[in-house]
């Protein structure tokens, strides 16, 4: 393939086929790839928390945040392609995924394991929120494949969030 051929073939449209109206498209990949920086995001800070935590609790609370991890990260590939599917385009890069990500980071030396459980419980109960907004945008476009992964994510998220509050939950 020549220089001129290969830069014709860069510009041309994706164009895959759906019966969502160009609007629906748009709005709802966008939506799904703000989501997917989300996901991302939230997965590498779980990671982090997973390699750095310690203490009396250090194998519990790794093997927790090993399957959270885990879990959260089963949703990037369902999330992208969702995107594609209906038309739409999704994360290119790292750099892609920090202009769009509403979870913070957490690039702290030192983390109390506690800390650590507390900020995950919240960033998880943010992706409900996240998750729950997308969820009345693709009803809104009787988007109703996307609906349905949204509310197995809702359910896993909310799930997450129950485990970290009871980890981190003490006695009176």
């Amino acid at each position: 393939m020549d220089t001129i051929t290969a830069t014709r073939h860069r510009k041309l449209p994706l164009a895959t086929p759906t019966d969502l109206g160009a609007d629906a498209t748009r709005e709802i990949s966008a939506a799904l790839t703000a989501l997917l920086a989300d996901v991302f995001t939230l997965y590498l800070k779980t990671k982090n928390f997973h390699w750095h935590v310690y203490g009396p609790h250090f194998r519990d609370y790794h093997t927790l945040l090993d399957e959270q991890g885990a879990q959260i990260f089963a949703m990037t590939d369902d999330v992208a392609e969702r995107a594609r599917k209906i038309g739409g385009t999704t994360i290119r890069s790292i750099g892609h995924i920090g202009r769009l990500q509403r979870i913070l980071d957490n690039d702290a030396e030192f983390v109390s394991p506690d800390d650590m459980l507390a900020e995950l419980r919240e960033d998880n109960k943010q992706l409900t929120a996240i998750l729950r907004q997308t969820h009345t945008l693709t009803t809104e476009h009787n988007d109703h494949a996307t609906t349905s992964l949204i509310e197995n994510w809702i359910d896993e998220t909310e799930r997450r969030t129950w485990f970290l509050f009871e980890t981190t939950r003490r006695e009176r």
